[in-house]
């Protein structure tokens, strides 16, 4: 396991984090498999890989301190599994490229590895499979590296938009995350034969699925939920507008005819955009309608929302001196709320 939370407390300090040596799952690998291990780093370093799981919750985290500290303990907890499945895939990786890394060490003549390949044209072969991740061969020399299973390093824009301080938002990203990082884990199962890497693919799989359960329960816990995340209302002239912009048959369904999911208002199914647009001067004439929602209702809503959500969180945390830690606990106590 890696990078636990306030595991021990000592005599006059908590450590924050703390690494066991053990991992959280015991990954095992049948034999070197270079090529998969090439594939694998879409988990480590990748969009949808363990590296962005654990920073993405680890940012949105700081926001809810205070003001949601139950959230804050969730989104930490599950920040902090996230960095020891990290620390699986990293293992796996190296595991999967045995051989490698002691070979390239031998640079004073033709190291045994290369000496198997019989000749060039099994030199250039390897070379060839090795563009796929070259880091492996020239710049890691067998270790993983942050990097997508195609070479691109990873970078905080996968995240950025996932961190936005509103947790009706976070948390529905946060299920989105957790569905497309299943997929890959369900993909990669496709491309190994081996039963030892099935198996650790299988538990971080099962593990986003977990995840999902959870931010799904703590986003039904916020009640009542708003809708739309964040404080303004949308604009009742144009909220339940379904406009027909391509030509062919015909589709209704339920995203364009009935009643909206979530505002309770009637589809307007606007079968001619163009003449739409032309007889509200640019929509700007437009009147709600199929909607008991109001102009002047909505900015009534928007205003107190503005005030309620403003002082919820002031009084959360007031302007003036702060310290993160609310007190430490007492000595040889442990307590997950003095987090």
């Amino acid at each position: 396991m890696v990078l636990l939370r306030n595991p021990v407390h000592f005599k006059t300090f908590i450590a924050m984090f703390y690494h066991v040596k053990e991992l959280q799952f015991n990954a095992r690998v049948s034999g070197p498999d270079p090529a998969f291990a090439t594939l694998l780093l879409e988990q480590f370093g990748g969009a949808n890989g363990e590296l962005a799981a654990a920073l993405r919750y680890f940012g949105q985290a700081f926001a809810a301190k205070k003001p949601f500290p139950d959230k804050y303990d969730l989104l930490m907890d599950i920040a902090t599994e996230e960095f020891s499945h990290l620390e699986i895939v990293g293992a796996t990786i190296q595991m999967l490229l045995q051989g490698v890394n002691g070979e390239l060490k031998n640079a004073a003549e033709n190291s045994e590895i290369m000496q198997m390949l019989e000749g060039k044209a099994k030199k250039e072969e390897l070379i060839h499979k090795a563009m796929v991740a070259p880091e492996f061969l020239v710049s890691t020399a067998g270790g993983p590296a942050y990097t997508n299973s195609h070479g691109v390093p990873w970078t905080a824009a996968y995240i950025n938009g996932d961190v936005q301080g509103d947790l009706t938002s976070d948390l529905r990203s946060d299920m989105g995350a957790e569905t497309r990082a299943k997929m890959v884990y369900e993909y990669l199962m496709q491309f190994t034969d081996d039963p030892y890497v099935k198996e650790t693919l299988n538990f971080l799989m099962t593990r986003e699925v977990a995840h999902f359960q959870m931010f799904e329960a703590a986003l039904e816990t916020i009640q009542p939920k708003p809708f739309p995340p964040g404080i303004l209302q949308s604009d009742p002239r144009y909220s339940n507008l379904y406009f027909n912009m391509s030509n062919g048959t015909t589709i209704r369904g339920p995203w364009n005819q009935g009643e909206t999911s979530q505002l309770g208002e009637e589809w307007q199914y606007i079968e001619d955009p163009i003449q739409k647009v032309i007889e509200t001067n640019g929509l700007l004439n437009c009147e709600p309608t199929g909607t008991v929602r109001t102009l002047q209702g909505t900015d009534e809503v928007n205003y107190g929302l503005s005030k309620e959500r403003s002082e919820e969180i002031n009084m959360a945390v007031p302007l003036g001196e702060q310290q993160w830690n609310p007190g430490y606990p007492e000595k040889g106590a442990i307590d997950k709320n003095q987090r």
